[in-house]
């Protein structure tokens, strides 16, 4: 009687687990029916928001009259919105300057990435008055101190030379700012792995440069970036290859149309001619002709074969000034391109004479 005592508590305490887990279950499941109803209640109320009452369109928001409007039959849903925006006015980028809270944003253009401070080198007061010896002489002990913390040790001094050297050779060829933070994290890298020691400063930023500009669609020749460097063609370009094994930089082969603008911007030419450039080297491109051959002499050829197949007037000499390429690769690479889009016979009969004098 015992047993069968305890097999029954036994049975009874499984059947009240049961009931206990099922009813857990049974909860869980309406509290995540709940949220899934509210869930779709707020959309529902979003969408609602997002539509006209009355006719049932898109809403937008005029930040300029601070209303939300319909914008199908225009009726004003909304009005005086809250206007997120700075409560002056500004009419140019001095006054906006002037007026604005905020600094400017961080970039890797500056070795301290432009969060120290900044002491001016003007001796006035914020009123604009002259200091006096004495606050001028204490104006320039604190520059002396700042630049001192701002570079505390040789790494940074090293940084800020370097991306000095790499704005000041970016300003005198043109390069827009992206190239210039793309080179100066090229360097930060070569910085950061130890690979400067035993090279110089400026090799390896002229490098970094280069690579920056080849790597953003807007390269300079290797010439180019010599004139405006402070070292010689044969450690830069042994610089330059040591950087991208190193670092592992994908750097593609320069395509010449990337150097095609740039030099019909200074030749002058008509947009037949510079659309004809454009498809000489396409068609030379698909047929294989360019690969082990330099990019700005196939684009000087491209110009030049371009301008005879017009009728313009364009010299072998106007192009070699701008391209800094020589007469004699011209020569040789405009056939090239001309065979290969089947133009040789449409060459005029002036471009023998033109050619013979060149």
């Amino acid at each position: 009687m015992m047993s069968t005592k305890v097999h029954e508590d036994d049975q009874k305490a499984v059947a009240h687990s049961e009931r206990t887990r099922t009813e857990k279950l049974r909860n869980e499941n309406e509290k995540t029916e709940g949220r899934t109803s509210e869930r779709e209640g707020e959309r529902e109320a979003e969408r609602a928001d997002q539509t006209c009452p009355e006719c049932g369109g898109s809403l937008v928001a005029d930040s300029e009259h601070a209303e939300t409007v319909c914008s199908q039959c225009g009726l004003v849903v909304e009005a005086d919105g809250i206007d997120h925006g700075p409560e002056w006015r500004a009419f140019d980028a001095s006054e906006r300057d002037s007026k604005s809270r905020v600094g400017m944003p961080t970039t890797k253009m500056m070795h301290d990435k432009g969060l120290s401070s900044n002491i001016g080198w003007q001796d006035k007061d914020a009123y604009g008055r002259s200091l006096s010896s004495r606050q001028r002489q204490k104006m320039q002990r604190l520059r002396t101190w700042d630049e001192r913390f701002r570079t505390r040790d040789s790494k940074e001094r090293n940084l800020k030379q370097a991306l000095g050297e790499i704005d000041r050779m970016a300003s005198a060829l043109g390069l827009p700012d992206n190239v210039r933070e793309m080179a100066s994290v090229i360097y930060r890298r070569a910085l950061n792995e130890d690979l400067l020691p035993g090279r110089s400063i400026e090799g390896v930023a002229t490098a970094s440069l280069y690579a920056a500009a080849r790597q953003s669609g807007v390269p300079r020749t290797m010439d180019e970036l010599t004139t405006v460097s402070r070292i010689d063609g044969m450690e830069f370009k042994r610089t330059y290859r040591y950087i991208v094994r190193e670092l592992g930089l994908g750097v593609q082969p320069a395509d010449p149309e990337q150097y095609l603008a740039r030099f019909e911007s200074e030749l002058d030419l008509t947009p037949a001619t510079k659309r004809r450039a454009h498809d000489l080297l396409k068609t030379a491109k698909e047929s294989g002709i360019t690969s082990g051959k330099s990019p700005v002499g196939l684009a000087a050829a491209a110009l030049y074969a371009a301008a005879l197949l017009e009728e313009e007037k364009l010299t072998q000499d106007e192009v070699s000034e701008v391209s800094d390429v020589s007469t004699v690769t011209i020569r040789n690479r405009y056939h090239d391109l001309l065979t290969a889009a089947d133009e040789a016979d449409a060459l005029p009969p002036t471009a023998a004479t033109d050619e013979a004098a060149a």
